[in-house]
Order: structure tokens, then sequence, then C-alpha cells
């Protein structure tokens, strides 16, 4: 039970990867904030295996009740309902220890057929958001004078170029600068920042990729292990990060992707 009294909020964890570091913080010990946008369904989901894995659960909006889990729907592209999501976790617990900016999303679209809306909708949540939700938690871990530890769920696109995801990998190259500044900037206080880079994960949005055998196998083969990554693969490294195991580590980026970001070739 590394993180006993700690207290997470993990942004998008109503589903996928966001919904098993949920769970495994929760199994480590820690009381969960459970972020989604619009499926509270699956929020209600999250906190429904949280509190399988031994975790206490409460829903504001009245799918489950119990007090080691706790949902608020906000929209992590929007400035104003990040600080609400900050500000009511905070108010529901007393305090906030960890944030897992783990909310993303991508469009594709060639380069040159990429809208205004659909570029500022991906920066919005993959790069504004975890913007303000971190400087939101910076300013009540100094305020409080305690320390404190931000993981950002980059992608191996922080580094890989990705042909027609031109706005994704300009967000995740954007994090990864974000995070080392922010790791040196906020070191002093005790607060460190860093970033898990997953690579192809098995997950609800890659399931047209799971159903198209001849892209799965072509894929498979840049994957020097062989597989497709599993949400529990990602969350395993979250949990060791936000424990005191890491206490220091910051300003660094780790690939969970069996290998493929050096081994990647664009077929």
């Amino acid at each position: 039970m590394k993180l006993a009294g700690k207290v997470a909020l993990v942004t998008g964890s109503s589903q996928g990867i966001g919904q098993a570091i949920a769970i495994r913080l929760a199994a480590e010990g820690a009381k969960v904030v459970i972020n989604y946008r619009s499926h509270p369904e699956g929020a209600a989901e999250t906190l429904a295996k949280v509190r399988a894995a031994g975790g206490e659960c409460y829903c504001a909006d009245g799918y489950c009740n119990n007090e080691k889990g706790y949902s608020v729907g906000a929209d992590l592209g929007m400035v104003e309902d990040v600080r609400r999501l900050v500000n009511e976790s905070v108010s529901h617990y007393g305090s906030l220890d960890i944030l897992v900016n783990n909310a993303g999303i991508e469009k594709h679209a060639p380069f040159w057929e990429v809208t205004e809306a659909d570029y500022e909708a991906v920066l919005n949540v993959n790069l504004k958001g975890v913007f303000f939700a971190t400087q939101a938690i910076a300013q009540h871990l100094i305020e409080t004078q305690r320390p404190g530890k931000i993981i950002n769920v980059s992608s191996v696109h922080e580094e890989l170029p990705f042909p027609n995801f031109a706005a994704y990998c300009a967000s995740k190259g954007g994090l990864k600068m974000l995070t080392r500044d922010l790791s040196v900037e906020l070191a002093p206080y005790g607060i460190t920042v860093n970033n898990v880079a997953p690579g192809a994960i098995e997950t609800p949005i890659n399931t047209k990729l799971l159903n198209d055998a001849e892209k799965l196998g072509a894929l498979l083969k840049n994957i020097p292990l062989g597989r497709l990554g599993q949400p529990r693969d990602v969350s395993g490294l979250v949990a060791f990060l936000a424990s005191e195991d890491a206490d220091y580590i910051t300003g660094s980026t780790f690939f969970v992707d069996g290998g493929l970001t050096w081994n990647y070739q664009e077929q």
C-alpha cells in the first residue's frame, strides 16, 4: 500500500488507460478522484472497479456511495472546468497529492485538411488542459507547503512522427517540453513532474485497429516484444512514479511501448 493516505486525481479515467490507472492507484491505497467528460456511465464503471480493488467509492452522480473514489464531470479543454475539477477534488477530500494528466484526444486528417476547430480541440485538451490542471494543483501544494507528484500521460509521438495526426504530435511534443520546464520550476517545492509515453495499447480507442488484421499485423512487426501493450503496463509505472520510490525522479519521459519507438518504420 505505497500510496496509503494519498489523494490522486486522474483525468479522463472513465475508460482505457485512465481507468486502469485509477484502479491501480486505489489498490495501492490512494483515494482517487475519477474524471469524465461525457460518459458518466464509464465513470461509474471505474468507481465500481476501484471498489472491487479494495478502494472506497463515492460518486456525486449517484452511481455508487462509498468513500475512496469521487467522480467529477469536467471538460479538460475548458480552463474554467479544469479549475473547478481541482477545486472540487480538494474540497471533497481536503487535499490533493497526485495529479495524473491522462485525458487526451486525437483527430485523424491529412495536415492540409486539418480544420481550426479540430486543431483547437486537440491542443485544448492535450496541452492547455494539462497546463492549467497542473497550475491549479501546484498552487494548492505550494499554499499548503506539501510535496506532490505530477504524472503526464504523453505518447511515443512526443518523439515519433505520426503522419495524419499533426495536431496530436504537436500537443505531445509541447507536453514533453512543458514537463521538463515544470520539473525545474517546481522542484524547489518538492513537486516532481514526469511523462509516461505509451505506445500501442489495447484500449477502446484502438478498436478499429484491433479489427483490422492487416494493419494490426504490420504494427506488431514494429514492436520488438511482439504484442500490444495492456493498460496495466502503463498503470504500474504510474503507480511507481506516484510513490516515494520515485522521489528523486523528475523531468523524465518513460516509454511504455515494447520497443516500438526505436524500431518504428512507417508503412
